[in-house]
């Protein structure tokens, strides 16, 4: 690309607010010190921002601030709040897509108002009949995209198609090297198996797969998500949030009875000498502040939701996404993706 990637922060969103967020625009300025490429519109209370900025040596070429006046809360409704946002930081950070050309938008804050405003603001792309709620999901051999994610509660087999073609697409702009491996999430592998609605769906990407978007690998169970033999794993927003919420809980289980157990006698905190560099992959492999940044799909522009309670590292890493995104061209490969649909009509 050859003009700078311009992302707009939410700079007031989310717990801990603004501090972790501009700690991680200066964790990500770190780390890219070596590129001139991004730039940042940073909405929210000028003078916290200020106070922040000062703390971190950041070049003021790669930003600049927007004040705001006030900002959305997390108990706010979608309704409520939507009549009294426009001059938050979370609506002039969507609304930065139309007016200043950022290329995405990213916010910590209440993820229903966000996706309304969203919606609201940059409207949903022609063809796509539901935008979807995606994220990352480690696997064995890399990483997953999981869509829906709790978007769209109900779902026909024609959102599910979509959500594969820009599940499949966000895949190719992370990925570039690899090809997209799409399944449907079921109660069992066998065709015979699940709702008429994952059946048509199923039928349908199977043909839609012909046209080379994407390698359709069919049914899989959720104990199989994190084998890595498929990479964009579709459902719709119901099941997909109750998966997500277990998978999270299970990985805390895990690792909050692991750490009790290696330091509850003397014995165990010597073993804990000798698997060190192991039990810090361990740790390092399922840390969710590496996986922070749920991507709205189907919209005219990119919108990330980060945690609302992550860290400035966590916050960092969406940031990082959002650049990786439009570096990818999403929304260009979301295009192309779509017109196999138009093409099977």
């Amino acid at each position: 690309m050859n003009k700078k990637i311009t992302i707009a922060i939410d700079a007031m969103g989310g717990e801990n607010s603004p501090y972790k967020n501009i700690k991680g625009i200066s964790l990500f300025y770190e780390k890219n010190k070596d590129k001139d490429d991004y730039y940042f519109n940073i909405y929210g209370d000028e003078k916290k921002i200020k106070t922040e900025l000062n703390k971190y040596k950041i070049s003021d070429k790669i930003f600049q601030i927007f004040h705001t006046s006030s900002v959305v809360s997390d108990n706010e409704t979608p309704l409520t709040a939507v009549k009294s946002s426009k001059n938050s930081s979370m609506w002039s950070c969507v609304n930065s897509q139309k007016i200043f050309k950022s290329n995405i938008s990213l916010s910590a804050g209440n993820t229903g108002v966000l996706l309304v405003i969203s919606r609201m603001i940059l409207k949903t792309i022609n063809g796509v009949s539901k935008p979807a709620l995606a994220g990352l999901w480690p696997n064995k051999s890399g990483m997953n995209i999981v869509l829906d994610l709790g978007a769209n509660i109900e779902c026909d087999e024609k959102n599910l198609v979509e959500f594969a073609e820009m599940g499949s697409a966000l895949y190719k702009s992370l990925f570039e090297n690899d090809k997209p491996k799409v399944a449907l999430l079921n109660i069992g592998s066998e065709e015979i198996k699940g709702t008429d609605i994952i059946k048509k769906a199923h039928s349908e990407l199977k043909e839609i797969s012909k046209k080379g978007g994407f390698d359709f690998n069919g049914y899989i169970e959720g104990n199989k998500i994190t084998d890595g033999n498929s990479n964009v794993i579709v459902t719709d927003g119901f099941t997909g949030n109750i998966a997500l919420k277990t998978a999270e809980g299970t990985a805390k289980f895990i690792t909050d009875n692991l750490k009790k157990y290696l330091t509850e006698n003397i014995l165990s905190k010597i073993s804990i000498v000798f698997s060190y560099f192991s039990l810090k992959k361990f740790k390092d492999k399922l840390d969710p502040r590496k996986f922070n940044g749920a991507i709205f799909l189907g919209l005219n522009g990119p919108v990330v939701k980060s945690h609302g309670s992550t860290d400035a590292i966590g916050f960092y890493h969406s940031i990082d996404l959002c650049y990786k995104i439009v570096r990818g061209n999403l929304m260009s490969q979301i295009k192309d993706n779509l017109s196999h649909l138009n093409d099977s009509e």
